[in-house]
Parts: C-alpha cells; sequence; structure tokens
C-alpha cells in the first residue's frame, strides 16, 4: 500500500480545525476584556464633551478602550460600591473621601477644577445677578421664583443643597417655584431654557450647551462655587473583578503631565472648559 506521509483523515482534520476555531473564539472576548474598563462618571464630564475629547488621546497611549456610565456622582460612586465599575471619576469631595473611607475605593486622586454658576433669564426678574450664591438663592426663594433642581444626588445637586443650606433654606423653603427633575445636567438645562428658570450648573457643561433660548450667567466669581474633580481605582480587595492593571492606567495618565495638559487644551469657543491641578 503506497504512503501518503502525513495525511490525515478528513474527520481528524476537521475535528482539529474545529477544535482551533473554538479555542480562538473562546479566548477573544478574554482578550478584548482585558483592554477595556468601565469609567463611573458624572454627566457633567460627558455632556461637556470632555470625554469625547480626553478618551480618543487615552486610547492612543494605552490601547485601552474606556466605557464610561455617566451618572449623578452618588450614583456613580454607588456603582464604586456594588463593583460595577472599575474607576470613579466625579466631584463631590466629602462623598469621595467617604467611600475610599469605607475601603470601595483607593487613594482620591485630584484631576481637575471648574466653577458652577448660577444660569437663569437674561430679564433677571428677582435681581440675581452678582457673585453671591447665597444671597441669590434668598432672592429666588422669597420671590417664589422658578428654579429647576438635578434632584438626582449629583455632585451638582450636593453643592445647590450646600448653598440652600447656608441661605438656611431647603428644598420645602426655597419657594413655590422650586422643582426637582432627578436628571441630569442638560436636561436640567433644557428644563430651565424652556420654562425661563434659574438652575445651578458647571460650567463645562454650560458653555456646551446648544439650546440656550434666553438664559444667561447670572452668578459666578463666588469663592463657593469652586467645583474639584477627583479619580479613583474601586477597591479589588472588595471586589476581585475590578480590572485594577488598566484601571490603574487610566488614573495615573488622567494625572499624569500627559492627561494633564489633554485636560487644558480642551476648550469651547476659545474657553477652556477645565483647569488641571493634579500635581498642586
Amino acid at each position: 500500500m503506497k504512503s501518503f506521509g502525513s495525511f490525515r483523515p478528513l474527520a481528524h482534520v476537521n475535528n482539529v480545525f474545529v477544535a482551533t476555531v473554538i479555542v480562538a473564539a473562546t479566548s477573544l472576548p478574554v482578550a478584548a476584556q482585558a483592554q477595556s474598563i468601565v469609567v463611573a462618571s458624572t454627566t457633567s464630564t460627558e455632556q461637556s464633551g470632555l470625554f469625547g475629547y480626553l478618551l480618543p488621546e487615552f486610547k492612543k497611549a494605552s490601547g485601552i478602550d474606556v466605557k464610561v456610565v455617566a451618572l449623578g456622582t452618588g450614583q456613580a460612586i454607588d456603582m464604586g460600591r456594588r463593583g460595577d465599575a472599575d474607576v470613579l471619576f466625579v466631584h463631590d469631595k466629602v462623598a469621595e473621601e467617604k467611600v475610599v473611607a469605607e475601603g470601595f475605593a483607593i487613594k482620591r486622586l485630584e484631576v481637575m477644577y471648574n466653577d458652577f454658576v448660577l444660569i437663569g433669564p437674561k430679564a433677571d426678574p428677582l435681581n440675581t445677578k452678582g457673585n453671591d450664591i447665597v444671597a441669590a438663592l434668598k432672592k429666588v426663594a422669597a420671590g417664589n421664583g422658578a428654579f429647576i433642581s438635578r434632584g438626582d444626588k449629583s455632585g451638582t445637586h450636593a453643592a445647590e443643597l450646600r448653598f440652600w443650606k447656608v441661605a438656611d433654606l431647603d428644598e420645602k423653603t426655597a419657594g413655590s417655584g422650586y422643582k426637582s427633575c432627578g436628571c441630569g445636567m442638560g436636561p436640567a438645562l433644557n428644563m430651565a431654557s424652556s420654562l425661563g428658570a434659574y438652575v445651578l450648573a458647571d460650567r463645562g457643561t454650560w458653555l456646551n450647551f446648544k439650546n440656550r433660548g434666553d438664559l444667561t450667567v447670572l452668578v459666578e466669581g463666588d469663592k463657593r462655587l469652586f467645583n474639584q474633580y477627583g479619580v479613583m481605582l474601586v477597591n479589588p480587595a472588595k471586589h476581585p473583578h475590578v480590572k485594577a492593571a488598566d484601571g490603574q492606567k487610566f488614573v495615573d495618565w488622567v494625572t499624569s503631565s500627559a492627561g494633564q495638559g489633554v485636560i487644558a487644551s480642551y476648550k469651547i469657543g476659545g474657553e477652556q472648559l477645565f483647569f488641571p491641578n493634579a500635581a498642586k
């Protein structure tokens, strides 16, 4: 009988081929997962357009894809507590320090800042314009002015509640025009635009907001309006599935001179939206 050297029966070849395809197919998602992370962040960083500008540069530097889940800061931090994110990028220092103290996140690092502004109708019927946010809110409450609150436990909502408290007011005593939307910054601004209402906003989202209608910035420059952002790795000791190595690469890059430079270069209409301060 003639020898055919390395010939193998067709069934054997097919089995080898199928096995190879199965191994390759099952290994692909693992490789893909290793090069992607979930960042739980705020609606302000997303709706300001920052992530659309920042993340492609991080991908170039690291090869890592980032999926951003944009929520109010309180909800974003809760994602970290549950282990549903690898990194937190938020703006409520008190809440951030608490989640680190609880052991659900590792070492809060400052990244950048901008400021909050009080937005309202250009006619400013309650005469709020100036640089005193507390005085302005007292006028809104006294005049039962239309005011849209985020009402979503976000960093902006937390700041708003602090300002009402300093004014010796709260949601129940802020006037009959007070409305809580339980929504992100963009939808809150849309509501304010349609109703001619006052609303507290972060400057970044405001600068990127297109549906301004008759709204304008009325209160700015009060030191209490300072808005700091922090970044933290979710603790893999609490949630072993957290992609700690890739998440740490994001934290390191966004606080590095390269990442800070990208943040500083993001502008709309020539105006800088965020000011990096990781090294300070």
